[in-house]
Formats: structure tokens, sequence, C-alpha cells
């Protein structure tokens, strides 16, 4: 069944696997005990495999690595991998427009409110808003 509902979660770990952000948009892990092992599974689960996608869980990550942050789009077992894939890409360039450089995660936590922000535009209660990094500069400007 068809849904606008395509992201369970985006999560943004550090090179050690500790979280600096994460958004959780539905009641798949509904306690914090269980949100720390998911972020621990898939830390695990993307530093031994090479690639971007993985199914874990019944759920579909997608995720890239940037310097020394993993960014990470969940989306249920169904869910179409380009969806997630355009998600994490508009949330990547729309973070290094924002902090104009690479995005590491000293300048991530020092903009921490703008990472919330670039967030917010991208995805609101999982549904995709947005996946055009450079609609989602513009509406940062207009605020």
């Amino acid at each position: 069944e068809p849904s606008l509902f395509t992201v369970k979660a985006l999560l943004i770990l550090d090179s050690r696997g500790q979280r600096l952000l994460a958004k959780y948009y539905d009641g798949t892990f509904p306690t914090a005990k269980e949100r720390a092992a998911f972020e621990r599974s898939i830390f695990s689960q993307s530093q031994r495999t090479g690639g971007e996608i993985a199914c874990l869980e019944g759920l579909t990550v997608v995720y890239r690595s940037s310097v020394d942050l993993f960014f990470y789009v969940v989306g249920g077992c169904q869910e179409n991998e380009l969806m997630l894939l355009a998600v994490l890409t508009c949330l990547l360039d729309a973070l290094g427009h924002l902090l104009r450089k690479e995005v590491e995660k000293r300048w991530l936590l020092d903009n921490m409110e703008g990472t919330f922000l670039v967030v917010d535009e991208i995805v609101d209660r999982g549904v995709i808003l947005e996946s055009d990094p450079q609609q989602v500069i513009q509406r940062l400007s207009l605020r």
C-alpha cells in the first residue's frame, strides 16, 4: 500500500558511532534503549560493508560517510531506495552549502541549529518534503 510516510529515521553518527543527530518518525524503535541498539547495529553494519545500501532488521538503510561523519536515512523494507538516496544526497549537499566546506564533525557541531533546520526542511514527520538541495538552501535563506 503506497504511503507518503517513507522515512522512518534520519541519523548522523560520528566516526565512533556516537549519535550527533537522530530523528525518528514512527514507533519502530519506541524506547531510547532500542534506538541506541539500532544505531550501534547500523554503524557496525556500515563499517563491515562498503556499499551505500543495507537491509537490516527488515528496514532499508541508505548511508554515506563524509570525513568523520556517517549519514543514514532509514525506510521500510518495501521502500524505494532511490527516494531514500535522494533524501540523503539532498541532506549532504544542503549541509555542504550551509557549512561552506567539507561536512565534518567540528563544523556540524558549531552549526547544529542550521543542521536541524535543514533536516526539518527535507523531512517532516516521515514525509519527504524536498529533495532538491537548492530549494532547501533558498528556504533557509528566507528565514
